[in-house]
């Protein structure tokens, strides 16, 4: 295990337990439907595999579309709160990915990459597992965007008990560095947006007002504004 892995691998499993408290509802829920929504869209009767699944939140939702789904994550906490969940998942990481070559029909991963200091390994890896013509749903973190700017001004949250988010290694990139750096043998397709007029998660923890922030977040993702969201999805396929 590198040095990256094992200090991301203590960071996860420190704060594996309380990582689903409050994520069932307000703006950590929406962002968790917008993104397992662009998965099953690609995901009917596929067989599907997620890159960091943490503790199963967004494969839960994807598994029952599927015909086969698993999951891995580099978390020994995450990967026991996901087998509670009853899904198929497995210890690994993003950047030596368990799987042979050619395994799945479509291959996500969101939350993941940005903490990936090696990313053209890990997106070669996401790659080699994905069968030619399926497809590799990709999310970073947008440089050109209202939550890069929010972060820089509020600077590192605290996570879990002995963490703040300074601990583990992060990245933003642009659109344009993002086709950059898909590796050869794909193509990209389409770019999706979530979170893309949100100012602060807390507007989603206002009655009424939350509301319409959804319903403008779910036009948002697919419309002319979609690069300006805080996570962008390379929706990618493998030649």
């Amino acid at each position: 295990m590198s040095g990256h892995d094992a200090r991301a691998k203590r960071y996860y499993d420190d704060f594996s337990s309380t990582y689903d408290r409050g994520r069932d509802e307000g703006y950590h829920a929406l962002v968790d439907r917008l993104e397992s929504q662009i998965v099953i869209d690609h995901a009917r009767g596929a067989e599907v595999l997620e890159v960091g699944c943490g503790t199963g939140l967004v494969l839960a939702r994807v598994a029952p579309h599927a015909s086969r789904s698993v999951g891995v994550d580099l978390s020994a906490g995450m990967i026991a709160q996901a087998h509670a969940r009853g899904l198929d998942v497995v210890r690994g990481s993003a950047t030596a990915l368990p799987f042979r070559d050619a395994s799945f029909d479509v291959v996500y991963s969101f939350k993941v990459l940005a903490h990936v200091p090696d990313i053209e390994r890990a997106l070669s890896e996401i790659a080699r597992v994905t069968r030619p013509g399926g497809h590799m749903l990709l999310e970073f973190y947008n440089a050109w965007s209202l939550r890069y700017l929010a972060r820089r001004l509020a600077g590192a949250r605290r996570i879990g008990r002995a963490h703040t988010e300074a601990d583990v290694a992060t990245r933003w990139d642009s659109p344009r560095a993002i086709r950059r750096m898909l590796p050869s043998g794909t193509e990209l397709v389409d770019m999706r947006g979530v979170r893309v007029v949100t100012p602060a998660a807390f507007v989603h923890r206002v009655p009424l007002v939350s509301t319409l922030f959804a319903r403008v977040e779910e036009h948002a993702s697919r419309s002319m504004l979609r690069t300006l969201g805080g996570f962008l999805v390379a929706v990618v396929r493998r030649r």
